[in-house]
């Protein structure tokens, strides 16, 4: 079954772009993530308190700006594959992480807070958000992964990171702390940063490059999925039926992208997440009938819930 799987994805990919190509033209701002000017992109730009780079990433621009300082420290490897940073196959994070927020995915699910909602604090990330607390190894992680290999140069200051309000034992909060809870983790992300880093700098074989370094980021990037989905079981309880299975398969169904090699750039990456939930799943959804949805993101839900079922049915 893993190859049909493996097959049946990869033509949906290819389907689903080549459409998304010939429909749209991909030019205009709402392309970026929400608010991506008001973020900052140099590292040292953030507070700096005790001698340290002081970063929340409890807030929506915080962590943005996490994102937009590894694209900017990044840029120069990526030169070859589009203009304006366009090829760099880091914008796949900052992407997905902007669809989470427009679809309130980061707010408070509990109810016992106004974090994340419109009428209440809009940029507070929640950490009873399963979505942001699995996010949050897919933004620090990587960030301090990029810090220890040398993508910021010699930074004059350490960096920390402040912990939520509350489970501030399920995160990390600097490149020491995190080295010595998750080693293999940290060097997934700092190979990632260091082998590019080298490559793109010694090689003229730019193609072969662009895929050995998609395929060092996949490495990291299921890691640290793997890492998370368990970690943040709990949080699934705040979300309906619909949208914790979604979540689920879709942290299954991730696997399958990454065999592919799927280049996670900034128009590929928009192309595909037109056919991601606009909204967040309530009980009642289901695909291939959820009436506000388009076929192809009815086609996509059901996609990745009939792999999920064959991946917990098959072990």
């Amino acid at each position: 079954f893993g190859m049909h799987a493996l097959l049946v994805v990869t033509v949906t990919l290819s389907a689903v772009t080549a459409t998304v190509w010939s429909e749209n033209d991909v030019t205009g701002e709402d392309l970026y993530p929400p608010l991506w000017d008001l973020a900052t992109g140099n590292l040292l730009d953030f507070p700096v308190k005790d001698n340290k780079i002081v970063i929340s990433v409890w807030n929506y621009q915080g962590r943005l700006g996490v994102y937009k300082s590894l694209l900017n420290a990044s840029a120069k490897y990526f030169d070859a594959f589009g203009p304006q940073n366009s090829g760099n196959i880091l914008w796949g994070l900052p992407l997905q992480h902007g669809w989470q927020f427009r679809t309130g995915r980061l707010a408070d699910h509990s109810g016992e807070t106004s974090c994340g909602y419109e009428n209440g604090e809009l940029l507070c990330q929640s950490v009873r958000s399963w979505w942001s607390c699995m996010n949050y190894y897919l933004a620090v992680i990587p960030f301090l992964g990029a810090v220890e290999a040398g993508l910021f140069g010699q930074l004059p200051y350490e960096v920390e990171i402040l912990p939520p309000e509350e489970h501030k034992d399920d995160f990390c909060y600097s490149v020491k702390d995190c080295w010595s809870r998750m080693p293999k983790l940290m060097d997934d992300w700092k190979a990632f940063f260091e082998v590019n880093k080298q490559k793109a700098v010694s090689s003229a074989n730019f193609s072969f490059e662009l895929d050995d370094a998609l395929g060092l980021m996949w490495k990291a990037h299921t890691a640290s999925i793997a890492y998370a989905l368990p970690k943040f079981q709990d949080r699934l309880k705040y979300l309906s039926d619909p949208e914790a299975n979604f979540g689920v398969a879709w942290a299954s169904g991730v696997d399958f992208i990454a065999a592919t090699h799927f280049s996670t750039d900034f128009l590929t990456t928009n192309n595909f997440q037109v056919f991601l939930p606009p909204r967040m799943l309530v009980d009642g959804d289901v695909p291939p009938s959820i009436s506000d949805f388009s076929r192809e993101q009815n086609k996509v839900l059901l996609t990745l819930r009939a792999l999920h079922k064959a991946n917990k049915s098959t072990g």
